[in-house]
């Protein structure tokens, strides 16, 4: 790689320390009612970062993510991951106790709360199977004043007291939904019920489903909570009045509440063996995060209003209403504790779906880019007739790597993948992407757009991935660097004077340093 590379890689890094958190937890949900829940436990370790100094001007030969994450820690590892450092540092259950001094009696008696995410279930030669997956946790009760101290410690260059008082509470919010105590080795029963309703398509019920005649049943979970609280496993279910598998094409809505809390709920999809399931991402493509600008990214998470991506949700309503049976899935990377806001967001202004969340054991930044693959793989495997549409952005390496993996690994069940190009249409992004896994793909099946109208008119349903009037432009190497300068086959052949590459070098330092 060359100097005039590695200058430029270092001069665009910020050097931000982002120690924060996400979106808040809202007020809790009223008995019975089908959507989320509230956050539960809490990760333990933090962002692995390789504290041994490199210097860049050596032969770098590894990719962007080991090059930035080797500069040192005053480069947050997650510059080239696309996921937040402040998504990490979240305590764990005894710091949590320590830190708000409670003892055995003060924990024994606050009520047990459930985290109940909203989930899928397949047809199998035995019947439905349908997954619940969650978190058990207390809640402890907390001063608005200790929530302030506690909440500033995630915010960076401002604090709750400087909010505006609706950004105030949602940062109290969260930080509450942080610290929490999460329960092993918990046994949890649910009941059933037809779901009437779930999301925000435009169309009636929601979203790309029906409620069924039956399905009310109650569920006892064969499994106790793991040490994190946390539970995941399908569990066979009675018909009870649903349409088998294997004798219809339509999805079916249940409303799966959990016993004992009133906050426990969610809406589950029974999904046919067959058929066509969009897998979406939510920060950046849905919603404005602005992720790699860590302070914006926090505020945006952790107290603003989440805000859709311009008119991404009149994409998606049409496609649920002009697809028939169409699954919606969406899959965060964010931890369990910190999504309850995602899931609120997304019923509000989206058809409704089920929901993949990164789970407890999976803390650090290396299991973090680990766990969309192995939740686009636990999908995948579920339903292997079925054929899927990804959706994401530029902005997260896991994205780009894994993606294009899905169809290696899964010949023929990938049939579109739409990612939007955070560079081209955000100056905020000044990280690279790389497009290399693209590069023996069809290139029918793919396309990086700038703004949602890119991807009206396009007849996904029969396989029509790409708008032939959208420049794609791929080098199939890392694009996006900063000056327009984009390496590979695909790219111009660029040669630098050592002049010009001692003046960016030095630059670089200025900008870093600036930033």
């Amino acid at each position: 790689m060359s100097l005039a590379f590695s200058a430029i890689l270092l001069a665009f890094a910020p050097c931000v320390s982002a120690h924060a958190v996400l979106n808040p937890e809202p007020a809790g949900v009223a008995q019975e009612h089908p959507l989320i829940t509230p956050s539960p436990t809490v990760p333990d370790p933090v962002t692995r970062t390789i504290h041994r100094k490199r210097d860049i001007l050596d032969d770098l030969k590894g990719d962007v993510n080991s090059v930035l994450s080797e500069l040192g820690s005053n480069i947050p590892s997650y510059v080239a991951s696309g996921v937040p450092n402040f998504f990490q540092d979240f305590p764990v259950g005894q710091d949590v106790r320590k830190s708000l001094g409670l003892d055995d009696s003060q924990v024994s008696a606050l009520p047990t709360s459930v985290l109940n995410i909203p989930s899928y279930g397949n047809w199998t030669d035995q019947g439905w199977n349908l997954r619940f997956h969650g978190n058990v946790y207390k809640q402890p009760n907390i001063s608005e004043e200790k929530l302030n101290d506690l909440a500033n410690i995630f915010l960076i260059d401002t604090s709750v007291e400087e909010l505006p008082p609706d950004q105030a509470n949602q940062a109290r919010n969260l930080t509450a939904a942080i610290f929490v105590l999460q329960q092993s080795d918990e046994n949890v029963t649910f009941n059933l019920r037809p779901a009437p309703t779930a999301g925000a398509s435009g169309e009636q019920g929601g979203g790309g489903a029906v409620t069924p005649n039956g399905g009310s049943q109650q569920i006892r979970f064969p499994y106790e909570t793991t040490t994190q609280g946390d539970f995941d496993a399908f569990v066979q279910i009675d018909g009870n009045g649903l349409a088998d598998g294997n004798s219809t094409s339509n999805l079916q809505r249940l409303n799966v509440y959990t016993q004992g809390s009133n906050i426990g709920n969610a809406t589950s999809y029974l999904v046919p063996p067959t058929g066509l399931t969009i897998i979406s991402d939510i920060d950046d493509i849905l919603r404005i995060t602005k992720i790699y600008q860590p302070k914006e990214g926090l505020l945006n998470s952790f107290a603003r209003p989440f805000v859709q991506w311009k008119n991404m949700p009149d994409i998606y309503a049409n496609w649920s209403r002009s697809i028939p049976n169409f699954h919606f899935h969406y899959l965060t990377t964010t931890p369990e504790q910190a999504t309850r806001n995602y899931m609120d967001f997304i019923y509000k202004t989206y058809p409704g779906g089920s929901f993949d969340t990164r789970p407890l054991n999976f803390s650090d930044v290396e299991a973090t880019l680990s766990i969309r693959k192995y939740l686009l793989d636990k999908i995948f495997e579920t339903y292997p007739e079925r054929k899927f549409i990804l959706v994401a952005d530029t902005s997260n390496s896991d994205v780009m790597k894994d993606y294009p993996q899905m169809v290696t690994d899964f010949p023929g069940q990938v049939q579109c993948i739409f990612l939007r190009n955070t560079s081209a249409t955000d100056d905020g992004d000044r990280f690279p992407y790389d497009t290399s896994g693209f590069k023996d793909l069809d290139k029918n099946t793919y396309m990086f757009f700038k703004v949602p109208d890119d991807l009206t008119n396009l007849d996904i349903q029969n396989g029509q991935c790409l708008n032939a009037s959208i420049q794609q432009n791929l080098t199939f190497s890392y694009q996006g660097l900063p000056f327009g300068i984009n390496l590979g086959s695909g790219a111009a052949s660029l040669t630098f004077g050592a002049n010009f590459r001692m003046g960016i070098l030095m630059a670089g330092f200025a900008v870093a340093f600036m930033i």
